[in-house]
């Protein structure tokens, strides 16, 4: 399968400026700064097959959206090698950009007074799409994603759901073959979640674009991606499997019971870690282990009355993975 990116060794250093130190007996010191060399991205390197959906994940300032910025050419490395189907993205060449879209959920693509169908038709006249084209596809994607109704209307009129919607077709109106989305579904409710999350899905499988998603929603990668890639202070520390990632990170059965009466916090810790208690209901993790028998004697030793167990979660395994320390 051909690779729709390539990264090798890519780093992103930003040279910032500071006051130098004002207790300094040096004059000069008040008039000049202190020039700083901050890393957001350090040898980073993978690649992504054509059609693929790639979960990429990090804490705050962990390199996600620098990397993503680097891949659709707003952004310049510092030093390594970057291809976005075949091209260099920071090049910013015309064949290039209308092979790619870049969605961030916080940033506003659309005009505020307007009506989105209006700018749906300017994004199509800067694409070069047909009138007749354009107005086709306008309406596909409508359909889509259920927003014949609101695309007539004034963005400003619109709730945040209904304009991430917009945003996604301006986007996609000129059919991109690789789709950056930095956060998507922020602040969306969550049937507004799964309505974007179903629309990807349908989007990735009709027209086979490849997707690179960062979200810390972690119900959005793990309803459309197989792969994550997860970046920590700048540097790739996991790339593969979804599965094989959670399977190595969590070793434990988060447990629900629900009880006929009242039982001691004491008495509920010999079975594992309590992590919730009230009223007739507790919450407790169990070992991997030691799950078929710590199961056997809660229901030979207690009253319980419903017992259900969870599989482990990429929400549990990503924080075991990636530095305690939370980046600014």
């Amino acid at each position: 399968m051909s690779k729709a990116i390539e990264l090798h060794d890519i780093s992103k250093i930003y040279e910032v400026y500071r006051p130098r130190n004002a207790n300094s007996r040096n004059v000069l010191a008040y008039f000049r700064r202190e020039k700083m060399s901050i890393p957001a991205v350090r040898d980073v390197s993978f690649s992504i097959d054509a059609g693929e959906i790639v979960g990429f994940l990090g804490s705050n300032g962990a390199g996600k959206t620098t990397t993503l910025k680097m891949l659709s050419g707003i952004v310049r490395p510092s030093s390594g090698q970057v291809s976005v189907l075949g091209h260099e993205p920071f090049r910013r060449r015309a064949e290039f950009l209308k092979s790619i879209a870049l969605v961030m959920g916080q940033k506003q693509q659309l005009t505020w007074d307007l009506p989105a169908l209006e700018s749906f038709h300017l994004q199509g006249a800067l694409y070069d799409i047909g009138a007749g084209e354009c107005r086709r596809r306008i309406d596909q994607l409508c359909t889509l994603l259920s927003a014949e109704d609101i695309v007539r209307r004034p963005v400003r009129k619109l709730s945040l759901g209904e304009r991430m919607k917009c945003e996604l077709i301006l986007s996609l109106l000129h059919r991109p073959q690789v789709l950056f989305l930095d956060e998507p579904t922020i602040g969306l409710d969550i049937a507004m979640q799964l309505a974007i999350r179903e629309f990807l899905k349908l989007y990735n499988q009709e027209f086979g674009a490849t997707i690179v998603l960062t979200s810390h929603y972690m119900a959005d990668i793990e309803a459309l991606a197989n792969r994550v890639i997860v970046l920590d202070q700048g540097r790739v520390v996991f790339d593969g499997a979804r599965d094989a990632l959670v399977k190595a990170h969590v070793n434990e059965r988060h447990v629900t019971i629900r009880l006929s009466r009242a039982v001691a916090a004491d008495e509920l810790s010999t079975y594992g870690k309590l992590i919730q208690l009230e009223g007739d209901s507790a919450e407790i993790l169990v070992a991997q282990e030691q799950v078929a028998n710590t199961l056997a004697q809660l229901l030979a030793h207690l009253p319980v009355t419903d017992i259900s167990m969870q599989a482990p979660s990429l929400e549990q395994a990503f924080p075991r993975l990636i530095s305690p320390k939370e980046h600014a």
